[in-house]
């Protein structure tokens, strides 16, 4: 079942690293409400599955709770650390980046992630807090606690008031992506400063948005690839540039979902999805945050 003939595809990052296209995350249905010690036996179960079937991007956070789990099916996984991308997030202990680093890093017993991102901007109060703590996130770099340094949640002002200070620029900037909140205005932005954009809730469109515009044209393309519309909406992320994360507790469904690199959209089909998907506007993470209609 392991997706030896069909690699997934990587992404040059503006740090000169490359990310796999594809991820396994380990938060929303996995996201931890009790004690974080104890272990979630199912979860360490499905991450080594899906890192025997090739997913070797490994999503995680801290606010997820499941740093531990990560850690030890990734030891568990015999699979060496440098085959291996792992992403984590600060978010409650953001007023302590270094520590907050260090702390992840224990749970998930390595010495460094490959990805590292402030969760979301919300923490500031002024553009001046989200410079001094993106410089803190340079300082975690420098020390070689993480490889990567990136952002999640932001929107163009965040950016714009992060970049003006920075030494580093973010590499990536994950954002709640799908056809019914595709951000054209931000995307162009990342675009435009060199900044990779990774896309949680890729399937949000045909999974908790569904009945929708998108729906017959998506079980169209299905038919048509010999696929399911979840790896049509993980394609039409991809064959954007954008990488994808995604999740399941089923073996089945983690291994069709590499499906998704053996074929591409066309152009057409790729506008096709977007223009239906520009008919509904939902958003499934963070909604209190911003505006009602964020399409932006």
């Amino acid at each position: 079942m392991a997706n030896i003939h069909t690699p997934i595809p990587s992404l040059k990052l503006n740090d000169g690293t490359s990310i796999p296209m594809l991820g396994y995350g380990s938060g929303t249905a996995w996201y931890k409400t009790g004690d974080e010690s104890k272990v979630d036996e199912e979860l360490v179960k499905s991450i080594k599955k899906a890192i025997e079937l090739g997913y070797h991007h490994l999503d995680g956070a801290e606010v997820y709770r499941t740093e531990p789990e990560l850690g030890m099916a990734i030891k568990q996984s015999g699979v060496e650390r440098e085959k291996l991308y792992v992403t984590t997030k600060v978010n409650n202990n953001i007023a302590d980046i270094k520590g907050a680093i260090q702390t992840s890093l224990r749970k998930l017993q390595l010495d460094y992630v490959d990805l590292y991102l402030i969760h979301s901007p919300f923490f500031a109060k002024s553009d001046e807090d989200l410079q001094a703590k993106w410089a803190e996130m340079e300082e975690v770099q420098a020390l070689g606690l993480a490889k990567t340094i990136g952002v999640s949640n932001y929107l163009p002002q965040h950016l714009e008031a992060t970049l003006r200070t920075a030494k580093v620029k973010p590499a990536v900037n994950q954002i709640e992506f799908h056809p019914y909140l595709q951000h054209p205005q931000l995307l162009e932005y990342h675009k435009k400063n060199g900044i990779a954009t990774v896309a949680y809730s890729p399937l949000a469109a045909i999974v908790k948005a569904s009945p929708g515009p998108v729906d017959d044209y998506m079980a169209a393309l299905a038919k048509k690839y010999a696929v399911s519309e979840g790896e049509i909406s993980l394609r039409w992320c991809i064959d954007q540039d954008i990488v994808a994360l995604t999740t399941s507790g089923k073996e089945q469904r983690l291994s069709d979902y590499l499906r998704c690199a053996t074929f591409k959209l066309s152009p057409k089909e790729i506008q096709e999805v977007k223009a239906l998907g520009e008919k509904k506007h939902y958003r499934g993470f963070w909604a209190k945050h911003f505006a009602e209609d964020d399409r932006s």
